[in-house]
Protein backbone atom coordinates (compact mmCIF):
# COMPACT_ATOMS: atom_id res chain seq x y z
CA UNK A 1 0.00 0.00 0.00
CA UNK A 2 1.50 3.48 -0.51
CA UNK A 3 2.21 5.91 1.87
CA UNK A 4 0.77 8.65 -0.03
CA UNK A 5 -3.27 9.17 -0.95
CA UNK A 6 -2.29 11.70 -3.75
CA UNK A 7 1.01 12.52 -4.82
CA UNK A 8 1.26 16.03 -7.03
CA UNK A 9 4.28 16.67 -8.67
CA UNK A 10 5.38 19.60 -11.04
CA UNK A 11 2.07 20.72 -11.81
CA UNK A 12 1.67 24.03 -13.31
CA UNK A 13 -1.25 25.92 -15.29
CA UNK A 14 -1.22 29.33 -17.65
CA UNK A 15 -4.36 31.17 -18.15
CA UNK A 16 -3.87 34.10 -21.00
CA UNK A 17 -2.61 36.23 -19.39
CA UNK A 18 -1.59 35.04 -16.00
CA UNK A 19 0.30 31.87 -14.56
CA UNK A 20 -1.90 30.38 -12.40
CA UNK A 21 -0.02 27.86 -10.78
CA UNK A 22 3.90 27.51 -10.87
CA UNK A 23 5.89 23.70 -10.33
CA UNK A 24 3.48 22.66 -7.55
CA UNK A 25 4.56 19.73 -5.51
CA UNK A 26 3.15 18.17 -2.31
CA UNK A 27 1.89 14.45 -0.82
CA UNK A 28 -1.43 14.33 0.94
CA UNK A 29 -1.21 11.28 3.29
CA UNK A 30 -3.87 8.63 4.12
CA UNK A 31 -5.90 8.87 7.20
CA UNK A 32 -5.52 13.03 7.43
CA UNK A 33 -6.58 16.56 7.00
CA UNK A 34 -4.40 18.35 4.61
CA UNK A 35 -4.93 22.05 4.94
CA UNK A 36 -4.65 24.52 2.21
CA UNK A 37 -4.15 28.29 2.79
CA UNK A 38 -3.67 31.14 0.63
CA UNK A 39 -5.51 34.26 -0.44
CA UNK A 40 -7.86 34.41 -3.04
CA UNK A 41 -5.68 34.24 -6.70
CA UNK A 42 -3.05 32.17 -4.99
CA UNK A 43 -3.95 29.05 -7.22
CA UNK A 44 -5.87 26.87 -4.53
CA UNK A 45 -8.76 26.46 -6.79
CA UNK A 46 -7.35 26.30 -10.21
CA UNK A 47 -4.94 23.11 -8.54
CA UNK A 48 -8.06 21.44 -6.66
CA UNK A 49 -9.99 21.62 -10.21
CA UNK A 50 -6.78 20.10 -11.93
CA UNK A 51 -7.18 16.99 -9.10
CA UNK A 52 -11.00 17.16 -9.81
CA UNK A 53 -10.20 16.87 -13.90
CA UNK A 54 -12.19 20.29 -14.29
CA UNK A 55 -8.95 21.88 -15.82
CA UNK A 56 -5.83 19.81 -17.14
CA UNK A 57 -2.08 20.70 -16.04
CA UNK A 58 0.14 21.72 -18.47
CA UNK A 59 3.20 19.90 -17.04
CA UNK A 60 2.98 17.68 -14.02
CA UNK A 61 2.13 14.71 -12.65
CA UNK A 62 -0.83 13.12 -10.49
CA UNK A 63 -0.74 10.02 -8.33
CA UNK A 64 -3.39 8.44 -6.57
CA UNK A 65 -2.47 5.62 -3.98
CA UNK A 66 1.00 5.18 -5.79
CA UNK A 67 -0.67 4.87 -9.57
CA UNK A 68 -0.15 7.60 -12.03
CA UNK A 69 -3.15 8.86 -13.70
CA UNK A 70 -4.87 11.27 -16.10
CA UNK A 71 -8.21 12.92 -14.91
CA UNK A 72 -10.31 14.21 -17.68
CA UNK A 73 -13.16 15.44 -15.99
CA UNK A 74 -15.15 14.64 -12.46
CA UNK A 75 -16.12 11.37 -13.40
CA UNK A 76 -13.13 9.83 -14.22
CA UNK A 77 -12.15 11.94 -10.52
CA UNK A 78 -14.91 9.97 -9.07
CA UNK A 79 -13.86 6.47 -10.21
CA UNK A 80 -10.47 7.02 -9.10
CA UNK A 81 -12.21 7.63 -5.74
CA UNK A 82 -11.46 11.81 -5.51
CA UNK A 83 -14.20 13.87 -4.62
CA UNK A 84 -14.86 17.78 -4.41
CA UNK A 85 -17.20 19.87 -2.92
CA UNK A 86 -16.76 23.35 -4.47
CA UNK A 87 -17.20 26.62 -2.82
CA UNK A 88 -19.24 27.56 -5.66
CA UNK A 89 -22.03 25.63 -5.64
CA UNK A 90 -23.04 23.70 -8.54
CA UNK A 91 -26.48 22.31 -9.12
CA UNK A 92 -29.42 21.79 -11.13
CA UNK A 93 -32.57 24.32 -9.28
CA UNK A 94 -35.13 22.40 -10.65
CA UNK A 95 -33.63 18.78 -9.62
CA UNK A 96 -35.68 17.57 -6.59
CA UNK A 97 -33.18 16.58 -3.65
CA UNK A 98 -33.21 12.98 -4.47
CA UNK A 99 -32.41 13.22 -8.01
CA UNK A 100 -29.39 15.33 -6.64
CA UNK A 101 -27.79 12.77 -4.63
CA UNK A 102 -27.57 10.72 -7.85
CA UNK A 103 -26.31 12.69 -10.59
CA UNK A 104 -24.27 11.79 -12.87
CA UNK A 105 -24.51 8.49 -11.52
CA UNK A 106 -28.06 7.13 -11.50
CA UNK A 107 -28.52 3.47 -10.81
CA UNK A 108 -29.71 1.13 -13.26
CA UNK A 109 -31.56 -1.87 -12.84
CA UNK A 110 -33.05 -4.08 -15.57
CA UNK A 111 -32.30 -1.25 -17.71
CA UNK A 112 -34.16 1.41 -15.99
CA UNK A 113 -33.20 3.69 -13.18
CA UNK A 114 -33.88 2.83 -9.78
CA UNK A 115 -36.21 5.28 -8.72
CA UNK A 116 -37.35 3.18 -5.62
CA UNK A 117 -33.51 2.74 -4.37
CA UNK A 118 -33.03 6.58 -5.47
CA UNK A 119 -35.92 7.22 -2.97
CA UNK A 120 -35.24 5.16 -0.47
CA UNK A 121 -31.08 6.11 -0.12
CA UNK A 122 -32.14 10.17 0.29
CA UNK A 123 -34.55 9.54 2.70
CA UNK A 124 -32.30 7.34 4.33
CA UNK A 125 -29.25 9.82 4.16
CA UNK A 126 -31.46 12.35 5.15
CA UNK A 127 -32.84 11.05 8.12
CA UNK A 128 -29.18 10.32 9.16
CA UNK A 129 -28.08 13.78 8.82
CA UNK A 130 -30.99 15.17 11.00
CA UNK A 131 -32.37 17.10 7.92
CA UNK A 132 -36.02 17.69 7.97
CA UNK A 133 -36.63 18.08 4.17
CA UNK A 134 -38.98 16.20 1.79
CA UNK A 135 -36.91 13.75 -0.98
CA UNK A 136 -39.30 15.79 -3.36
CA UNK A 137 -38.50 19.31 -2.62
CA UNK A 138 -36.27 20.75 -5.48
CA UNK A 139 -32.90 22.82 -5.26
CA UNK A 140 -34.48 26.05 -6.34
CA UNK A 141 -36.88 26.17 -3.28
CA UNK A 142 -33.49 26.02 -0.54
CA UNK A 143 -31.03 28.48 0.92
CA UNK A 144 -27.16 28.69 -0.19
CA UNK A 145 -26.59 27.29 3.40
CA UNK A 146 -29.01 24.25 2.81
CA UNK A 147 -27.79 23.08 -0.67
CA UNK A 148 -24.29 23.31 0.68
CA UNK A 149 -25.29 20.67 3.55
CA UNK A 150 -26.54 18.46 1.59
CA UNK A 151 -23.63 18.68 -1.06
CA UNK A 152 -21.35 17.93 1.87
CA UNK A 153 -24.00 14.97 2.61
CA UNK A 154 -23.90 13.22 -0.75
CA UNK A 155 -20.37 13.29 -0.94
CA UNK A 156 -19.67 12.06 2.47
CA UNK A 157 -22.36 9.25 1.54
CA UNK A 158 -20.52 8.92 -1.87
CA UNK A 159 -17.58 7.93 0.32
CA UNK A 160 -14.52 8.95 -1.69
CA UNK A 161 -10.87 8.28 -0.47
CA UNK A 162 -9.69 11.80 -1.50
CA UNK A 163 -12.61 14.40 -0.38
CA UNK A 164 -11.53 17.90 -1.33
CA UNK A 165 -13.48 20.68 0.83
CA UNK A 166 -13.43 24.02 -0.63
CA UNK A 167 -14.87 26.60 1.94
CA UNK A 168 -17.27 24.24 3.65
CA UNK A 169 -17.83 26.13 6.46
CA UNK A 170 -18.95 28.96 4.52
CA UNK A 171 -22.42 28.92 4.37
CA UNK A 172 -23.25 27.00 7.21
CA UNK A 173 -23.81 27.83 10.99
CA UNK A 174 -21.67 26.58 14.23
CA UNK A 175 -24.04 23.67 14.87
CA UNK A 176 -23.78 22.59 11.40
CA UNK A 177 -19.92 23.33 11.17
CA UNK A 178 -19.71 20.68 14.32
CA UNK A 179 -21.39 18.33 12.56
CA UNK A 180 -19.37 17.91 9.55
CA UNK A 181 -16.10 18.53 12.10
CA UNK A 182 -17.58 15.08 13.49
CA UNK A 183 -17.80 13.72 9.98
CA UNK A 184 -14.25 14.76 8.95
CA UNK A 185 -13.29 13.55 11.90
CA UNK A 186 -14.97 10.03 11.21
CA UNK A 187 -13.55 9.73 7.69
CA UNK A 188 -9.75 10.31 8.55
CA UNK A 189 -10.63 7.12 11.14
CA UNK A 190 -11.41 5.47 8.38
CA UNK A 191 -8.42 6.06 6.67
CA UNK A 192 -9.90 8.49 4.16
CA UNK A 193 -8.19 11.97 3.14
CA UNK A 194 -9.19 15.06 3.45
CA UNK A 195 -8.06 18.16 1.59
CA UNK A 196 -9.84 21.23 3.56
CA UNK A 197 -9.54 24.73 2.34
CA UNK A 198 -10.01 27.67 4.26
CA UNK A 199 -9.74 30.81 5.69
CA UNK A 200 -10.48 30.08 9.11
CA UNK A 201 -7.53 29.82 10.70
CA UNK A 202 -9.33 28.50 14.34
CA UNK A 203 -10.70 25.54 11.57
CA UNK A 204 -7.89 25.17 9.69
CA UNK A 205 -5.70 24.10 13.17
CA UNK A 206 -8.74 22.60 15.21
CA UNK A 207 -8.95 20.01 11.80
CA UNK A 208 -5.77 19.85 10.01
CA UNK A 209 -2.16 17.35 10.63
CA UNK A 210 -0.59 19.18 7.69
CA UNK A 211 -0.55 22.80 5.96
CA UNK A 212 0.32 23.56 2.70
CA UNK A 213 0.70 27.58 2.19
CA UNK A 214 0.22 28.62 -1.59
CA UNK A 215 1.62 31.80 -2.43
CA UNK A 216 1.09 33.71 -5.95
CA UNK A 217 0.47 30.46 -7.88
CA UNK A 218 3.47 27.93 -5.62
CA UNK A 219 4.01 26.40 -2.90
CA UNK A 220 5.68 28.30 0.13
CA UNK A 221 5.19 25.50 2.60
CA UNK A 222 4.29 22.22 3.35
CA UNK A 223 4.70 20.74 7.14
CA UNK A 224 2.81 19.39 10.17
CA UNK A 225 0.25 22.10 11.31
CA UNK A 226 2.07 21.50 14.94
CA UNK A 227 5.22 23.46 13.61
CA UNK A 228 3.88 26.18 12.39
CA UNK A 229 1.69 29.09 13.70
CA UNK A 230 -1.87 30.77 13.15
CA UNK A 231 0.59 34.21 12.83
CA UNK A 232 2.80 32.34 10.42
CA UNK A 233 0.76 30.57 8.12
CA UNK A 234 -1.15 34.45 7.64
CA UNK A 235 2.45 35.62 7.04
CA UNK A 236 3.08 33.15 4.78
CA UNK A 237 0.29 33.52 2.61
CA UNK A 238 0.16 37.55 2.08
CA UNK A 239 3.88 37.89 1.91
CA UNK A 240 3.73 40.91 4.99
CA UNK A 241 2.36 41.51 8.47
CA UNK A 242 -0.89 42.54 9.00
CA UNK A 243 -2.29 44.76 11.21
CA UNK A 244 -2.60 43.16 14.49
CA UNK A 245 -6.30 44.30 14.78
CA UNK A 246 -8.76 42.10 13.38
CA UNK A 247 -11.42 44.60 12.79
CA UNK A 248 -10.46 48.36 12.06
CA UNK A 249 -14.02 49.47 13.49
CA UNK A 250 -13.77 53.09 14.50
CA UNK A 251 -16.46 55.01 16.60
CA UNK A 252 -18.06 57.46 14.03
CA UNK A 253 -20.94 60.02 15.24
CA UNK A 254 -24.57 58.78 14.06
CA UNK A 255 -26.63 60.55 11.81
CA UNK A 256 -30.59 60.42 11.68
CA UNK A 257 -32.27 56.89 10.85
CA UNK A 258 -31.84 55.97 7.15
CA UNK A 259 -33.45 53.27 6.85
CA UNK A 260 -36.47 51.35 8.67
CA UNK A 261 -38.26 48.47 8.25
CA UNK A 262 -41.07 47.49 9.72
CA UNK A 263 -43.63 44.85 9.97
CA UNK A 264 -42.40 43.05 7.33
CA UNK A 265 -43.47 39.55 6.53
CA UNK A 266 -43.22 37.23 4.18
CA UNK A 267 -45.77 34.04 4.31
CA UNK A 268 -43.83 30.67 5.83
CA UNK A 269 -40.39 32.86 5.62
CA UNK A 270 -40.31 35.52 8.23
CA UNK A 271 -43.11 37.45 10.00
CA UNK A 272 -43.14 41.12 11.40
CA UNK A 273 -39.42 42.34 11.39
CA UNK A 274 -38.73 45.49 12.23
CA UNK A 275 -35.31 47.04 12.45
CA UNK A 276 -33.74 50.80 11.69
CA UNK A 277 -30.13 52.17 10.58
CA UNK A 278 -28.67 55.04 11.27
CA UNK A 279 -26.34 57.07 9.07
CA UNK A 280 -23.09 55.83 9.96
CA UNK A 281 -24.18 52.95 11.74
CA UNK A 282 -23.00 49.01 10.76
CA UNK A 283 -25.94 46.94 12.00
CA UNK A 284 -25.55 43.04 12.14
CA UNK A 285 -28.33 40.74 11.61
CA UNK A 286 -27.03 37.25 13.15
CA UNK A 287 -29.12 33.87 13.32
CA UNK A 288 -28.60 30.20 11.76
CA UNK A 289 -29.36 28.35 8.63
CA UNK A 290 -33.36 28.75 8.17
CA UNK A 291 -33.80 31.82 10.14
CA UNK A 292 -34.51 34.07 7.54
CA UNK A 293 -32.38 36.19 7.56
CA UNK A 294 -31.28 36.08 4.05
CA UNK A 295 -34.99 36.33 3.01
CA UNK A 296 -35.60 39.73 4.48
CA UNK A 297 -33.09 41.56 2.98
CA UNK A 298 -34.45 39.72 -0.16
CA UNK A 299 -37.60 41.34 -0.02
CA UNK A 300 -36.21 44.83 0.75
CA UNK A 301 -34.26 44.82 -2.17
CA UNK A 302 -37.39 43.35 -4.27
CA UNK A 303 -36.14 40.10 -5.31
CA UNK A 304 -38.89 38.31 -3.25
CA UNK A 305 -42.45 39.59 -2.89
CA UNK A 306 -43.78 41.12 0.49
CA UNK A 307 -46.88 40.46 2.08
CA UNK A 308 -46.98 43.37 4.62
CA UNK A 309 -44.39 46.00 6.19
CA UNK A 310 -43.09 49.16 5.09
CA UNK A 311 -39.68 50.48 4.18
CA UNK A 312 -38.53 53.96 5.24
CA UNK A 313 -35.20 55.70 3.67
CA UNK A 314 -34.41 58.91 5.01
CA UNK A 315 -37.59 59.02 6.72
CA UNK A 316 -39.70 58.68 3.56
CA UNK A 317 -41.85 55.50 2.70
CA UNK A 318 -40.68 54.20 -0.43
CA UNK A 319 -42.00 51.02 -2.77
CA UNK A 320 -38.98 47.90 -3.37
CA UNK A 321 -41.32 45.90 -4.91
CA UNK A 322 -38.05 45.29 -7.74
CA UNK A 323 -34.01 45.81 -7.81
CA UNK A 324 -34.50 48.91 -10.16
CA UNK A 325 -36.82 50.78 -7.14
CA UNK A 326 -34.80 49.72 -4.35
CA UNK A 327 -31.46 51.26 -6.11
CA UNK A 328 -33.30 54.26 -7.52
CA UNK A 329 -34.15 54.82 -3.88
CA UNK A 330 -30.33 54.29 -2.77
CA UNK A 331 -30.45 50.98 -2.01
CA UNK A 332 -27.81 48.42 -3.00
CA UNK A 333 -27.58 44.41 -2.21
CA UNK A 334 -24.53 42.24 -2.05
CA UNK A 335 -25.97 38.53 -2.24
CA UNK A 336 -24.94 35.97 -0.58
CA UNK A 337 -25.33 33.84 -3.61
CA UNK A 338 -22.50 35.91 -6.14
CA UNK A 339 -22.99 33.52 -9.53
CA UNK A 340 -26.73 33.02 -9.20
CA UNK A 341 -27.82 36.87 -7.83
CA UNK A 342 -24.04 38.75 -8.94
CA UNK A 343 -21.91 38.20 -11.47
CA UNK A 344 -22.65 37.91 -15.38
CA UNK A 345 -20.13 35.39 -16.11
CA UNK A 346 -19.63 36.21 -19.68
CA UNK A 347 -19.20 40.09 -19.24
CA UNK A 348 -16.18 41.59 -18.51
CA UNK A 349 -15.18 42.99 -15.00
CA UNK A 350 -15.73 46.23 -16.13
CA UNK A 351 -19.03 45.49 -17.25
CA UNK A 352 -20.27 44.05 -14.25
CA UNK A 353 -18.82 46.80 -12.28
CA UNK A 354 -20.96 48.97 -13.87
CA UNK A 355 -23.86 47.55 -14.34
CA UNK A 356 -25.74 49.30 -11.43
CA UNK A 357 -24.93 52.68 -12.67
CA UNK A 358 -25.36 52.91 -16.47
CA UNK A 359 -27.10 56.02 -15.94
CA UNK A 360 -23.07 57.65 -14.96
CA UNK A 361 -21.74 55.76 -18.17
CA UNK A 362 -24.54 56.09 -20.96
CA UNK A 363 -24.91 59.64 -22.68
CA UNK A 364 -27.51 59.75 -25.55
CA UNK A 365 -27.26 56.49 -25.75
CA UNK A 366 -23.70 56.05 -26.19
CA UNK A 367 -20.98 55.05 -23.91
CA UNK A 368 -18.89 56.99 -22.12
CA UNK A 369 -15.51 54.87 -22.30
CA UNK A 370 -13.54 57.27 -20.47
CA UNK A 371 -15.22 57.56 -17.57
CA UNK A 372 -16.39 54.03 -17.49
CA UNK A 373 -12.70 53.42 -17.54
CA UNK A 374 -12.12 55.81 -14.86
CA UNK A 375 -14.66 54.67 -12.59
CA UNK A 376 -13.45 51.30 -12.29
CA UNK A 377 -10.08 52.19 -12.24
CA UNK A 378 -10.66 53.66 -8.92
CA UNK A 379 -12.58 51.24 -7.47
CA UNK A 380 -10.43 48.19 -8.47
CA UNK A 381 -7.33 49.98 -6.89
CA UNK A 382 -9.47 50.43 -3.88
CA UNK A 383 -10.19 46.46 -3.66
CA UNK A 384 -6.94 45.19 -5.36
CA UNK A 385 -8.97 43.01 -7.46
CA UNK A 386 -6.58 40.94 -8.85
CA UNK A 387 -7.19 39.97 -12.97
CA UNK A 388 -4.87 40.52 -15.95
CA UNK A 389 -7.25 43.44 -17.33
CA UNK A 390 -10.54 45.13 -16.62
CA UNK A 391 -11.65 43.00 -19.75
CA UNK A 392 -11.27 39.90 -18.30
CA UNK A 393 -14.08 38.12 -17.88
CA UNK A 394 -15.38 37.96 -14.34
CA UNK A 395 -16.18 33.92 -14.43
CA UNK A 396 -12.24 33.33 -14.64
CA UNK A 397 -11.66 35.12 -11.65
CA UNK A 398 -10.96 33.04 -8.06
CA UNK A 399 -14.53 33.86 -6.23
CA UNK A 400 -13.12 36.09 -3.74
CA UNK A 401 -11.91 38.64 -6.64
CA UNK A 402 -15.54 38.16 -7.94
CA UNK A 403 -16.63 39.44 -4.87
CA UNK A 404 -14.51 42.62 -4.79
CA UNK A 405 -16.23 43.32 -8.05
CA UNK A 406 -19.40 42.69 -7.00
CA UNK A 407 -18.97 45.53 -3.65
CA UNK A 408 -17.11 48.09 -5.91
CA UNK A 409 -20.22 48.08 -8.13
CA UNK A 410 -22.11 49.25 -5.41
CA UNK A 411 -19.81 51.40 -3.84
CA UNK A 412 -19.84 52.79 -7.76
CA UNK A 413 -23.91 53.30 -7.95
CA UNK A 414 -22.92 55.22 -4.92
CA UNK A 415 -26.36 54.34 -2.40
CA UNK A 416 -27.53 55.42 0.49
CA UNK A 417 -28.00 52.15 2.83
CA UNK A 418 -25.87 48.75 1.44
CA UNK A 419 -27.56 45.34 2.35
CA UNK A 420 -23.98 43.18 2.99
CA UNK A 421 -25.11 39.75 2.92
CA UNK A 422 -21.95 37.33 3.41
CA UNK A 423 -19.61 40.05 2.14
CA UNK A 424 -16.38 37.99 3.35
CA UNK A 425 -17.79 34.82 3.04
CA UNK A 426 -14.50 32.59 0.81
CA UNK A 427 -12.58 35.83 0.92
CA UNK A 428 -8.92 35.65 2.45
CA UNK A 429 -7.64 36.97 5.87
CA UNK A 430 -5.74 39.93 3.64
CA UNK A 431 -9.03 40.95 1.60
CA UNK A 432 -11.44 40.23 4.71
CA UNK A 433 -9.66 43.27 6.28
CA UNK A 434 -9.56 45.36 3.01
CA UNK A 435 -13.54 45.29 3.06
CA UNK A 436 -13.79 45.71 7.03
CA UNK A 437 -11.62 49.20 6.21
CA UNK A 438 -14.02 50.01 3.18
CA UNK A 439 -17.42 49.57 5.46
CA UNK A 440 -15.62 51.55 8.11
CA UNK A 441 -14.86 54.19 5.37
CA UNK A 442 -18.32 54.25 4.30
CA UNK A 443 -19.87 54.85 8.13
CA UNK A 444 -17.34 57.57 8.48
CA UNK A 445 -19.20 58.51 5.04
CA UNK A 446 -22.96 58.41 6.65
CA UNK A 447 -23.94 55.78 4.48
CA UNK A 448 -26.26 53.01 6.71
CA UNK A 449 -24.91 49.02 6.59
CA UNK A 450 -26.90 46.25 7.46
CA UNK A 451 -24.42 43.37 7.75
CA UNK A 452 -25.10 39.64 7.80
CA UNK A 453 -22.46 37.14 8.97
CA UNK A 454 -22.87 33.36 9.87
CA UNK A 455 -19.21 34.56 11.55
CA UNK A 456 -20.18 35.67 15.13
CA UNK A 457 -16.57 37.24 15.77
CA UNK A 458 -16.75 39.09 12.65
CA UNK A 459 -20.30 40.69 13.47
CA UNK A 460 -19.41 41.60 16.90
CA UNK A 461 -16.00 43.64 15.91
CA UNK A 462 -17.51 45.34 13.22
CA UNK A 463 -21.22 46.09 14.13
CA UNK A 464 -22.61 49.11 16.60
CA UNK A 465 -25.89 46.46 17.21
CA UNK A 466 -27.21 43.15 16.60
CA UNK A 467 -30.38 41.97 15.58
CA UNK A 468 -31.21 38.27 16.03
CA UNK A 469 -33.15 36.20 14.29
CA UNK A 470 -34.56 32.77 15.12
CA UNK A 471 -37.33 30.66 13.09
CA UNK A 472 -38.35 33.86 10.78
CA UNK A 473 -38.63 36.16 13.86
CA UNK A 474 -36.81 38.69 15.31
CA UNK A 475 -35.59 37.62 18.88
CA UNK A 476 -33.28 40.21 19.98
CA UNK A 477 -31.62 43.60 19.50
CA UNK A 478 -28.16 43.65 21.35
CA UNK A 479 -26.05 46.81 21.90
CA UNK A 480 -21.95 46.45 22.55
CA UNK A 481 -22.35 45.93 25.93
CA UNK A 482 -24.29 42.69 25.34
CA UNK A 483 -22.64 41.35 22.81
CA UNK A 484 -20.70 37.55 22.94
CA UNK A 485 -21.02 34.83 21.03
CA UNK A 486 -22.72 32.94 23.86
CA UNK A 487 -25.53 35.34 24.01
CA UNK A 488 -25.74 35.46 20.27
CA UNK A 489 -26.16 32.13 20.05
CA UNK A 490 -29.04 31.74 22.79
CA UNK A 491 -31.58 34.43 20.93
CA UNK A 492 -30.73 32.70 17.59
CA UNK A 493 -31.86 29.10 19.12
CA UNK A 494 -34.74 31.03 21.26
CA UNK A 495 -33.17 29.36 24.23
CA UNK A 496 -33.17 32.41 26.78
CA UNK A 497 -34.58 31.72 29.98
CA UNK A 498 -36.52 34.10 31.71
CA UNK A 499 -36.51 35.59 35.06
Amino acid sequence: MSDTALSIRGISKSFPGVKALDDVSFDVRPGSVHAFCGENGAGKSTLMKIINGIYQPDTGTIRIRGEEVRIKNPIEARAHGVAMISQELNYVPEMTIAESFFLGRLPVKHGRVNWGFIRSEASRVLKEEGLNFSINRRLSTLTVSEIQTLEIARAVYHSADVLIMDEPTSAIAHKEVESLFEKIRALRAEGKSIIYISHKMDEVFELADDISVLRDGTVVSSQPARDITSAGVIAQMVGRDLDHQSYPKEAVSLGDTVFRASGLSSEHTFEDISFDIRAGEIVGLAGLIGAGRSEVVRAVFGLDPLDAGTVEVNGVAVKTTTPKQAIGHGIAMLSEDRRLVGIIPKLSIKKNATLASLNKVFRGGFARTRVEEKLVDAYFKKMNVKAPSNETRIESLSGGNQQKVLLARWLIADPKVMLLDEPTRGIDVGAKFEIYKIMTELARQGRGILMISSELPELIGMCDRIFVMSAGRLTAELTPDQFSQETILKYAMNEIEVA
